[in-house]
């Protein structure tokens, strides 16, 4: 089991903003995940990966793709308070799932 968050990297977010949003993405693809895959998950370690996104038009592609695949996903808007425009999309989550099927939709993107 695995999830892979995606997050922007052209918006020049700081540091603390990107893991603020990186984590948001997590909990809000970990609420969407049924029963089963969130209790495999959590005992297999909770392994999760951050990968680079080149802006908004690749997020809700790969968003689309999880969809088709069945997987829970999250696509995370800002909501405006510090560095970025209120709904500036920034960072999506997939999975937990499979990893093999979480590879389907992220497995071409870079660490971030």
């Amino acid at each position: 089991m695995k999830q892979a968050i995606v997050a922007r990297t052209d918006l020049g977010m700081g540091q603390g903003k990107l893991a603020a949003q990186v984590a948001h993405a997590s909990l809000q693809a970990y609420e969407s995940a049924g029963s089963s895959a969130r209790s495999e998950w959590k005992s297999g370690g909770q392994k999760k990966v951050v990968l680079k996104g080149s802006g908004e038009s690749e997020l809700q592609q790969l968003a689309e793709e999880a969809r088709r695949e069945g997987l829970p996903y999250a696509l995370v808007r800002d909501a405006g308070h510090t560095q970025l425009e209120p709904g500036t999309l920034t960072a999506l989550a997939v999975g937990p799932a499979p990893e093999n099927v979480v590879d389907k939709v992220t497995g071409d993107l870079s660490l971030y």
